[in-house]
């Protein structure tokens, strides 16, 4: 059986990924590794650096010595630290949580005018993950100001508002397409396609299908 290892910085980025899988990957085994003071450290302390790169190097290599397959990272603000870990291990699939919904993101919009909508709810997220697009990317950037926190305080309708609030400003500003940065935000997914009219991708769906494609 496919194990796959699910490592996460925010408490909030296990229930969609663990929802979504069980849904529509029911055979694969789930190893979830929480370290929720990785995302309020970042946050602390404004950027990455080698102590939080020796973090992520420990959870991989914890997730292999207990028998994964692939590792899927789902906190979207830790990219240099999870390339750490890839270079660790070049032959195991090391998933940033949004490089399938990126590449997604541009086959959608290959070839038409207008740009992607990236929408956020945490804000070192926006400082680390337009960089992982190509040079050139035509892209908007939103931040969903007190979502998150209306999250963690269990008011999930006051979330999805804000999101789509912030995605209708992208919506305006001309983007064809709206991203969620954000494995969080894979809930509002609806509210932000009803509020803007534009094609939705989360990372959460993405990922499975990139997953699915390579362990089978």
């Amino acid at each position: 059986m496919t194990r796959i290892a699910l490592i996460h910085g925010l408490a909030d980025s296990m229930a969609p990924i663990n929802q979504a899988l069980a849904r529509d990957w029911c055979e694969a085994q789930r190893m979830n590794l929480l370290d929720d003071s990785l995302a309020a450290d970042l946050a602390r302390a404004g950027r990455l650096d080698a102590t939080m790169t020796r973090r992520f190097l420990a959870l991989g290599d914890y997730a292999v010595a207990n028998g994964a397959d692939a590792m899927l990272f789902t906190c979207s603000a830790f990219g240099p630290c999870i390339d750490a870990v890839a270079r660790r291990y070049p032959d195991l699939p090391v998933l940033k949580p949004n490089e399938a919904m990126i590449d997604a993101a541009l086959a959608a919009l290959a070839g038409t005018a207008g740009g992607i909508g990236l929408l956020a709810s945490f804000g070192p997220t926006l400082a680390s993950m337009p960089a992982e697009f190509p040079p050139g990317t035509p892209l908007q950037t939103a931040l969903a100001d007190g979502a998150l926190a209306a999250l963690q305080a269990g008011d999930l309708a006051a979330h999805d508002r804000l999101a789509a609030d912030a995605a209708a400003g992208l919506a305006d500003d001309g983007c064809r397409l709206i991203a969620l940065a954000q494995f969080s935000l894979a809930r509002a997914r609806d509210a932000v396609a009803e509020r803007t009219g534009l094609p939705v991708l989360t990372a959460v769906d993405s990922a499975i299908a990139r997953l699915r494609a390579r362990l089978g």
